[in-house]
């Protein structure tokens, strides 16, 4: 790139070396990624909190378990996390409390084990890709800052064969690898936001469903005895 071309941010990507180019792929494609996973993440923690809403109202409305379980079981695709929850310690405890050996305790025991297996498996379903959006945020600025340390690198290297080094002579290949740190802080900023977000809506559920499993397992128990 002469001094004479426009500076403009498309002009100085078409213009950047290889090595910035490359950079500056990766971190686009990083970045359509993330936003992908930013939206998906948020439709399904918003689809999990509503269905959670639901499922609690329906609970404490003071409904019969059975038939309630009956309902888990018939539409348990499209039922939420908590539900599965319910279905999976409700399952147990029917399985056990018929048996005379089994003491009262050992038989919500169980069932508070199987609430707690499919407890681990719904939270790290809402779990899921935030691990992702956590790299991209901590990584994508520095391999920014590898394009544009390489960028400038070969800008100075192109000084070596003027006779004048001036300011305006390195300025346009200096500009087109800032871009590429530009790039990597334009895919980093939205995932750490949504990652720290995600996490806090997550923990959130989290501790819902444990105060669920911890209530459900007192009336089971009052239920046995």
């Amino acid at each position: 790139m002469n001094i004479s071309q426009d500076l403009s941010i498309i002009e100085l990507i078409i213009n950047a070396s290889l090595v910035v180019k490359l950079v500056m792929l990766l971190l686009t494609g990083v970045s359509l990624m993330s936003w992908y996973y930013i939206f998906r993440k948020s439709f399904a923690l918003r689809a999990a909190r509503q269905k959670t809403d639901k499922f609690e109202r329906d609970f404490w409305s003071g409904g019969d378990l059975t038939a309630m379980y009956q309902s888990a079981v018939n539409d348990r695709h499209h039922s939420g996390a908590m539900e599965h929850i319910f279905e999976a310690g409700y399952r147990e405890f029917a399985k056990l409390r018929g048996q005379k050996t089994l003491d009262p305790a050992t038989v919500v025991d169980s069932s508070r084990r199987a609430m707690r297996a499919t407890y681990q498996r719904e939270i790290d379903d809402l779990e899921s890709h935030l691990a992702f959006l956590a790299s991209v945020g901590s990584v994508s600025p520095y391999v920014g800052l590898f394009g544009t340390v390489w960028g400038i690198m070969h800008a100075f290297r192109g000084l070596a064969n003027m006779t004048t080094a001036t300011l305006a002579a390195v300025a346009p290949g200096i500009a087109e690898a800032l871009v590429a740190t530009a790039i990597g802080l334009f895919a980093a900023i939205p995932a750490v936001v949504a990652y720290n977000r995600f996490a806090h809506d997550v923990d959130r559920i989290a501790v819902r469903f444990e105060s669920f499993m911890e209530e459900f397992s007192n009336i089971l128990q009052r239920q046995i005895r």
